[in-house]
């Protein structure tokens, strides 16, 4: 297997264990939902044990036991139950795809670039990045879509019925083209990847053949003034003006409760974004989900 496709090696083995490393088990536990501090005491804790009895391997016992004694017999039992299922998911051998889906400012790129290191993904790609190189090849006379931002696309069928919709939606299925592009080149190399955008619209999604595992969601903020807050994180790093944004607002809305309406019709999880930790959470257990589904067909 490939470093590129590889999941998160895991500091658990059978009987006799497996080689520790403190920040292999710290990483580990941070992808579970340890909270970073505990994680890194947890780790501390068995480097000091795994020394003092002169090895550099833990048993899953061992582990456990001192997971108990650090964080509590409820979420020390915890964490070793997820620890399981993620080195399941690696023993899996497959390679992932996770489509992390969502209206413009719901936070994809944070949590679609957290799930990737939780699980050891390199790849991380959006499909803004897809759009950009689409429109340094399409003229605008040829793609009109691609070339304004997801909520602004419908300027470019101003005669549409719902111009938002329709010139979203135009732009989706030009973009897609690539998004299948890029999903279709990671399946050859047997790469895992993290693809996250707007245009990842449930129903218009790319079928992705057998030989992968595939999770997709779709982010929203239902709250309008925790939305808007978004934007104005985007101004502080002074990459896109806050105002482009703001004044487009209702747009951005809209198009989320659209996408929203289509992912539960579709049955596509739909996962609130009032934290990106808990909506990286709640990623990662779709994932670890499909896999336990995956080694039940098997």
């Amino acid at each position: 297997m490939t470093e590129a496709r590889r999941i998160m090696p895991l500091p658990l083995g059978g009987e006799h264990g497996l080689p520790y490393s403190r920040g292999m088990m710290a990483r580990a536990l941070i992808a579970v939902g340890v909270a970073p501090e505990r994680a890194y005491a947890l780790a501390r804790r068995v480097a000091e044990d795994v020394a003092a009895r002169g090895t550099d391997i833990v048993e899953l016992g061992r582990l456990e036991t001192l997971a108990i004694e650090i964080l509590g017999e409820v979420e020390g039992r915890e964490a070793l139950r997820q620890l399981r299922r993620y080195q399941e998911l690696r023993e899996l051998d497959l390679p992932l795809v996770i489509l992390v889906g969502g209206a413009t400012g719901t936070g994809k790129s944070t949590v679609a670039t957290e799930i990737a290191y939780r699980l050891g993904i390199t790849r991380v790609t959006s499909t803004d990045f897809i759009r950009q190189t689409m429109r340094a090849f399409f003229s605008h006379e040829f793609m009109p879509a691609i070339h304004y931002s997801s909520f602004e696309a419908g300027d470019a069928v101003p005669l549409a019925d719902d111009p938002l919709v329709a010139g979203f939606l135009e732009q989706s299925r030009n973009v897609l083209v690539g998004v299948r592009a890029s999903i279709e080149r990671a399946l050859q190399e047997g790469w895992s990847m993290v693809l996250e955008g707007v245009h990842l619209v449930p129903g218009l999604l790319p079928a992705i053949e057998d030989g992968a595992l595939v999770s997709a969601c779709v982010l929203k903020i239902d709250d309008e003034e925790a939305h808007a807050r978004h934007f104005f994180s985007r101004e502080a790093g002074a990459e896109r003006p806050m105002a482009k944004y703001l004044d487009r607002f209702d747009e951005i809305r809209r198009l989320q409760q659209y996408i929203v309406e289509r992912a539960e019709r579709e049955g596509i999880a739909v996962i609130e974004n009032e934290s990106a930790n808990r909506a990286t959470t709640a990623v990662a257990e779709l994932v670890l989900s499909a896999a336990e589904r995956t080694r039940e067909r098997v």
